[in-house]
């Protein structure tokens, strides 16, 4: 969190939360990703194998008031555009487009029929053909170009980067802190026990899927675990790598168990319902998402430090893509804000009433411009949080240390 303001912003959702939990509000509740700034956007693959564009960020969803992952989006346009090297009067106009495209949005879907609104998506001839029309031809075959090594972004090849054959079997590859096989964190015993273990959990995360993923999963057998440090906002948080292989090694599958704790918007909303929080992820995802991963589902286990903990499940890669805004240039910029505001607008659709959001938001600019002028004051804010922050570390008030070396 201290490499820039904006990976401060991406970790502090539980900050923000309490921020916005003293602002004024509509009363229309939706089903909020609770962490939608742009860089929780991006590419995944549908169950059907098609290249969707979507939300891709879970861990902090629950219901509650849509202007809330509305701030959290146009806020980040502002913090990424600075971040990119972008103008402030420039990013005060992206931070206005991206609200903008959010109302135009939510308008067209409320004179929608609700089955029209939930198979909406962005798929990636949409996202070509868009490229193609506001950048140009050149921006839409380097989208073509990765798309199609995205394609390749399976289990198949996290096998080959990630594991290796050993005596007849398969093992994860270590590389610390990063990644730590599960015999290099336990005394032999407890690593053992631990995998005896795993079929049990297994069997208790495969009940959560529907019955023909369930059979589909029963190809596999688990084979070999691994921890491994996750993203901004989730270090310090258990995620383990599990091996599965199916016929033989050239049929792998690899899942991720994520930690799920309470959502850093629960204080601040009416209880989520579930007793279990990788439930409350997974239910979140599929309400939001146009489409979900085939192997998500939830689970309950004990660590190796004997505290029980909740954890969701899904593919580690199945055609992840993501954007780098470092890079991007204001077009860019407007264009992917532009994508990520219309995917929030149908996220909240869906579980929203998006007619009275729409009629809320009205046809004129008045919620574009104060929800720009919002973001600006916000980003200001967070750029002096993120200064007394760093200035803590450097004081040594609080102390830091490398990302992959903190969550050991």
């Amino acid at each position: 969190m201290s490499t820039s303001p904006f990976a401060f912003f991406r970790g502090a959702a539980g900050l923000m939360a309490a921020d916005l939990a003293r602002t004024p509000v509509s009363g229309i509740s939706v089903q909020l990703c609770g962490d939608a700034h742009l860089s929780n956007f991006g590419g995944f693959a549908s169950p059907e194998r098609a290249l969707l564009f979507d939300l891709n960020d879970f861990d902090e969803t629950i219901r509650g008031p849509w202007e809330w992952d509305v701030k959290r989006l146009v806020t980040s346009t502002v913090i990424a555009a600075a971040e990119a090297g972008i103008a402030p009067g420039r990013a005060r106009d992206l931070a206005r487009h991206t609200a903008r495209e959010y109302r135009r949005a939510m308008r067209r879907f409320a004179s929608m029929r609700a089955l029209d609104v939930w198979y909406t998506r962005i798929g990636e001839e949409d996202l070509s053909r868009v490229l193609r029309e506001q950048l140009g031809a050149r921006h839409a075959a380097r989208f073509d170009k990765r798309a199609a090594k995205r394609r390749a972004k399976d289990s198949t090849r996290a096998f080959a980067k990630l594991a290796y054959r050993m005596n007849g079997g398969a093992r994860i590859t270590a590389d610390p802190p990063l990644i730590v096989p599960i015999e290099e964190l336990a005394p032999p015993a407890e690593a053992d026990r631990i995998n005896d273990a795993m079929a049990g959990l297994i069997a208790q995360y495969a009940d959560t899927l529907p019955p023909e993923r369930r059979q589909l999963l029963d190809r596999y057998r688990y084979v070999h675990a691994a921890r491994k440090v996750v993203g901004v906002g989730s270090v310090g948080t258990r995620a383990w790598v599990l091996l599965l292989t199916g016929r033989d090694h050239d049929d792998p599958l690899f899942l991720q168990a994520k930690e799920a704790g309470p959502s850093a918007l629960q204080p601040y909303c009416e209880p989520c319902g579930y007793e279990n929080e990788g439930e409350r992820v997974v239910r979140g995802q599929h309400l939001v998402q146009a489409a979900s991963d085939i192997f998500l589902g939830w689970l309950r286990a004990e660590g190796v430090d004997g505290e029980v903990r909740d954890f969701y499940v899904r593919q580690l890669w199945d055609w992840k893509a993501s954007v780098d805004l470092a890079q991007a240039t204001a077009r860019t910029l407007e264009l992917y804000a532009g994508l990520c505001a219309w995917t929030l607008a149908r996220a909240h659709a869906r579980t929203g009433e998006p007619g009275a959001i729409g009629a809320y938001l009205g046809s004129g600019e008045a919620f574009d411009q104060a929800a720009a002028a919002f973001a600006q004051a916000y980003a200001d804010q967070n750029a002096r949080d993120y200064g007394e922050f760093t200035e803590a570390i450097r004081s040594g008030r609080l102390e830091a240390a490398p990302a992959a070396i903190a969550a050991r």
